[in-house]
């Protein structure tokens, strides 16, 4: 069974001319361990609720998860493990979810998929709590990682496992190949800590020296992880490459084909046979998970069947938490709030807009799941009914410590483990922290919600270390990310309320520190708010528009009211989602930034983003240098945020 892999990984790899042999060769004895007498699975049904879930965080050993699906009778043909790495096959170079059946979240940047793990565990400690009832679990599944070196080196995983020991995620197991090598070579020149130690000291469960090739040592320690009460690390001694007679335990066969040469050695010193490609019939069925899947998912399917019958409630709850559904009075609750906002014409920080957006959603979404980087009276992201998370306490908001990336990828986790819409905030400046976990969540195109606030220069007196000057634009780079800046609080319930219903991608929500004043609105363009971009503010026969979002919308008011004043009109844009706004229609977008009518641009933030609606002949008021340290009215004032600098551009461009 092991050699079944070895055999598939260098031939795959080998006809690809691209890729790593070495960790599946190394890892496929603790493959059988795990996945032919532990892992509950259903090849016939990746998407079963109960299922455990498998992560190889050490995503560049694709090849050993493709041999894995193929080998149990998941949904993967030999044709796609010959067409590895090309071009829409459903083996890519590294994992991805969505693409090939039974891959539980992508990995490849290494540390990320180990972070999903904690956040897949903590969902389902957290579903468990909820939904289970005496005699009754219901929820009730392991998450188990396979990791290395590289993934215990980025500082991701020491803030995700950290987090993980706190919490008590008991259900976690991870199998670390503790082989030594990474592409550089020999790991101890660079990686020399005791790791064991260090997962001892974050409170898990720790299993030293087990034998990576001895099936049962290792299924042995699987069955100790299970009972342990806490995260488990499995520390497992194996030899990369093994089997390959000249190259393993060398960097040399970490990310590179063996060659014809070295695979005919292989082949002998395994004693392996067969054909590229051709696994025995005798092998095959001893993987195959068909059989046993189907029997795990329907005795799962019974007890379901009887936890409805007596909790017909909270049965459907789960089942619609699960598929993603919203309650079907959502968008009920979401109008019902804008009439509020409407009614009430607060002038607040968009930051506290946002919190009484989630005050009112959380009365419907009990899948909402809170939480901040150390931050939660500042960001606040909590609400009246939010409670805790802790290791003995299930809740609905969690305390992530100063560890903005892991809270993202931890979200990410969450979220494709299904039952919850998490959120997570930090100020803006810190989204660099956790940029790779938002492109992640895009490139997934998962559901996850990412809270910024303190935005731009508003920050005031902590300086130019905290003022996000340049970070709007930059998320605005990442495909598929939707970036909202809402200037009030109308704008920041919809904001909440589309970002919510966006099932195809995540979202940023990015608010002030500082006071927005409420903006008057008809119903059609309050309703046009979810289309990214539309009129705030016209005027007959404008000569010019000006573009703006969030806090600088003010301004854009106080400045036509300033043009119109000397006889210029203007029509003010408000663009909270350029991302949205893009989506739209031609006829659309022609009808709000009107041909032939010249722009300006104003957002406190680096100016190149807003060219591409300006054009060369329009203008942008914006800042393209870091901030200073002082109040928030003299840096605005300082950095040229003011009418009659507004004025001066819209003059200079229609002269």
């Amino acid at each position: 069974m092991a050699n079944a892999i070895r055999a598939l990984a260098m031939d795959a790899v080998q006809k690809a001319n691209s890729g790593h042999p070495g960790m599946p060769m190394g890892m496929a004895e603790i493959a059988v361990a795990l996945w032919s007498r532990h892992y509950r699975h259903n090849p016939a049904n990746p998407r079963w609720i109960n299922r455990d879930r498998f992560v190889l965080s050490n995503g560049h050993g694709s090849m050993l998860l493709y041999a894995l699906l193929h080998l149990t009778g998941h949904e993967l043909s030999m044709d796609e493990i010959r067409n590895f790495r090309q071009l829409h096959s459903k083996t890519p170079g590294h994992p991805e979810y969505e693409i090939t059946p039974g891959v539980e979240t992508s990995t490849g940047p290494l540390g990320q998929g180990l972070a999903n793990a904690v956040g897949m565990a903590l969902a389902e400690k957290l579903l468990a709590a909820h939904f289970n009832r005496p005699g009754m679990d219901i929820v009730d599944h392991n998450t188990y990682v396979f990791t290395g070196d590289g993934c215990l080196m980025e500082g991701i995983s020491h803030e995700a496992c950290s987090l993980a020991g706190t919490l008590g995620l008991s259900k976690l197991i991870v199998l670390y190949d503790d082989n030594g090598i990474s592409i550089d070579g020999k790991v101890e020149g660079w990686f020399s800590d005791d790791t064991p130690k260090r997962f001892e000291a974050y409170g898990w469960n720790v299993i030293r020296g087990v034998d990576g090739h001895d099936v049962d040592a290792v299924d042995g320690a699987i069955r100790q992880a299970r009972d342990a009460g806490k995260p488990t690390l499995i520390c497992c001694k194996t030899v990369i490459g093994k089997g390959a007679p000249t190259l393993q335990g060398s960097d040399k066969v970490h990310g590179a084909a063996l060659g014809d040469k070295e695979i005919g050695l292989t082949r002998e010193a395994l004693g392996w046979s067969e054909q590229p490609f051709e696994i025995p019939a005798d092998v095959y069925a001893d993987w195959d998970a068909r059989k046993e899947g189907a029997r795990v998912e329907d005795d799962w399917n019974k007890q379901f069947a009887l936890y409805r019958e007596a909790y017909p409630q909270e049965a459907a709850e789960l089942q619609r938490r699960m598929k993603g559904e919203l309650p079907a009075n959502f968008d009920e609750t979401v109008r019902s709030y804008l009439a509020s906002c409407i009614e009430k014409q607060e002038t607040i920080a968009t930051r506290k807009a946002s919190q009484n957006a989630i005050q009112a959603l959380a009365q419907v979404l009990p899948e909402f799941l809170g939480g901040s980087a150390d931050l939660t009276g500042s960001n606040l992201t909590n609400w009246k009914e939010s409670v805790a998370v802790r290791a003995n306490q299930p809740g609905n908001h969690i305390n992530y410590g100063v560890r903005e990336f892991g809270m993202s990828a931890i979200m990410n986790g969450i979220t494709l483990h299904g039952g919850f819409i998490p959120f997570g905030a930090t100020f803006l400046t810190f989204s660099d922290y956790s940029r790779n976990a938002l492109r992640m969540a895009a490139l997934m195109k998962i559901r996850t919600l990412f809270v910024f606030t303190h935005d731009s220069i508003g920050l005031g007196e902590d300086g130019p270390t905290h003022q996000a000057v340049e970070h709007v634009s930059s998320l605005r780079l990442i495909p598929n990310l939707d970036n909202w800046r809402p200037c009030d609080t109308v704008e920041s319930a919809v904001a909440w309320a589309e970002s919510v219903k966006r099932k195809a991608g995540p979202s940023t929500l990015i608010f002030s520190r500082q006071n927005l004043p409420f903006q008057q609105r008809s119903d059609a363009q309050v309703a046009d708010i979810a289309r990214g971009g539309y009129v705030l503010r016209d005027a007959p026969d404008a000569k010019i528009i000006l573009i703006a979002t969030g806090s600088e919308i003010e301004l854009a008011v106080k400045a036509a009211d300033a043009l119109a004043q000397q006889g210029v009109a203007a029509r003010i844009v408000s663009m909270p989602c350029s991302d949205v706004f893009d989506r739209q229609d031609a006829a659309y977008k022609a009808s709000v930034l009107t041909k032939g009518v010249p722009r300006v641009a104003i957002e406190a933030g680096v100016s190149d983003f807003w060219y591409k609606y300006v054009g060369l002949e329009g203008a942008v008021i914006g800042i393209d240098t870091f901030g200073e340290s002082a109040p928030a009215n003299v840096l605005f004032k300082h950095f040229g945020f003011t009418t009659e600098k507004v004025v001066d551009a819209v003059k200079m461009v229609l002269a």
